[in-house]
């Protein structure tokens, strides 16, 4: 069973709160140069400001967490 830190930690990094540049800094192993991909987005604005705030709902992320990103989301919404 995951205790609660562990998957605060592991909702953060989802949602973006948390940086997750293992591949570039060579800490799953290589350590050459990084590799670039190029991604596409498919979940929208509304599905992740609904998982925002479930995440915040069960108390996953923090009030000030909840804010900060609901504002980025927002933001890059425009």
């Amino acid at each position: 069973m995951i205790n609660h830190k562990w998957m605060k930690f592991l909702v953060a990094a989802w949602i973006g709160l948390i940086p997750m540049g293992f591949s570039s800094c060579g800490c799953l192993g290589g350590g050459g140069e990084a590799k670039v991909e190029s991604t596409t987005k498919t979940t929208t604005i509304g599905k992740e400001l609904m998982d925002l705030d479930e995440a915040y709902k069960k108390g996953i992320i923090t009030e000030e967490e909840y804010n900060k990103k609901k504002k980025a989301l927002m933001k890059n919404a425009d």
